[in-house]
């Protein structure tokens, strides 16, 4: 969960009254981000452009990685070999798991 200090936290209320002075220590990385508080809920956060295109950069880059999943079938058969494997089933040499 994100944490945020005192000052980085507002009421709608007071961050409409206060929008031009708070973007500004956005904009001068004086605050690091801003809560936007609903009901004592929080609603939004705001987020310099840099950070924002920075975490957007990230995004698109996980996206684009070849990442390496294992398939269902692979993740059912090594969880046959772990079951067997603890029940002590792997004793026999002569057992072939692949055909699990």
């Amino acid at each position: 969960m994100v944490r945020y200090a005192e000052n980085e936290l507002f009421s709608i209320t007071d961050f409409t009254k206060q929008i031009s002075s708070l973007l500004k220590g956005i904009k001068n990385n004086r605050l690091e981000k801003i809560g936007v508080l609903k009901n004592n809920r929080l609603e939004a956060v705001v987020l310099s452009t840099e950070e924002y295109n920075r975490l957007k950069a990230i995004e698109e880059e996980s996206r684009n990685q070849s990442w390496a999943y294992w398939k269902d079938d692979e993740l059912d058969h090594f969880g046959r070999i772990a079951i067997g494997l603890s029940r002590n089933d792997y004793d026999d040499a002569d057992e072939d798991y692949s055909t699990w």
